[in-house]
C-alpha cells in the first residue's frame, strides 16, 4: 500500500469522536428536559379558556357588586403579631371575610385569611395571619351581602406594616359591561 491509500481506522481520527460527543450530548440534554417538563408541568396554563373566558364575567358581576355597595377597605398585615387586620366602609358588614394573598408565579406562597368581624368596632375584622408577606401578590377581598358574593381585587406590591386600600382604583372594564 502506498501512503496515499494508507489510512487509519475511523476511531483513531479526532473528528468522529467530535460529532458522537456533540450527539451523545444533545440526546442527553434533550431527555433531561423532557423529564423536567413531565414531572414539573406548568401551572400557570388553561386547558378550559371558554371556561376561563365565562369566568371573568363573573367576577367582573361581583366587583360591580362591591363598587354599587360603595365598598373600600383597608388592610394592614402584621406579620410579627401574625395578624391581618382590616377596616371595611360602604353598605356591607358581613360577619365574616376571605382574604386571598395570591402569588402571581408561586401558588405555594399563597395565602388565605379568614377574617371576622369585631363585635365591639363596627367595620373593623382581624384574622390570623401565618406568617410576613411581602412584594406583589394579587389581593381579593369577597364578602356576602345578601346572598350575593362581592370582590374587591387590586395589584399590589406588599411591605411589612405598610398599609393597603382596596376600592381605591376605577374599576376596569365596567362601561363595557354595563351595555
Amino acid at each position: 500500500m502506498t501512503a496515499a491509500t494508507a489510512s487509519s481506522p475511523w476511531y483513531k481520527h479526532l473528528w468522529p469522536w467530535i460529532l458522537i460527543g456533540i450527539l451523545i450530548c444533545s440526546v442527553t440534554l434533550t431527555l433531561s428536559m423532557v423529564t423536567i417538563a413531565v414531572n414539573h408541568p406548568d401551572n400557570l396554563v388553561s386547558d378550559h379558556y371558554y371556561e376561563a373566558g365565562k369566568g371573568i364575567n363573573r367576577s367582573l358581576d361581583r366587583e360591580l357588586l362591591a363598587q354599587h355597595l360603595g365598598l373600600r377597605a383597608t388592610v394592614t398585615l402584621d406579620g410579627t403579631k401574625g395578624e391581618a387586620s382590616l377596616r371595611l366602609t360602604g353598605d356591607s358588614q358581613p360577619e365574616t371575610l376571605v382574604l386571598n394573598l395570591i402569588s402571581p408565579t408561586q401558588p405555594e406562597k399563597d395565602r388565605k385569611v379568614i377574617l371576622a368581624r369585631e363585635p365591639a368596632q363596627p367595620g373593623r375584622y382581624i384574622g390570623p395571619l401565618a406568617d410576613g408577606v411581602e412584594g406583589r401578590r394579587f389581593v381579593e377581598l369577597l364578602g356576602v351581602e345578601d346572598s350575593r358574593t362581592w370582590r374587591l381585587f387590586e395589584e399590589e406590591t406588599l411591605r411589612s406594616d405598610q398599609d393597603l386600600i382596596l376600592g381605591d382604583e376605577p374599576l376596569q372594564g365596567a362601561e363595557a359591561h354595563k351595555r
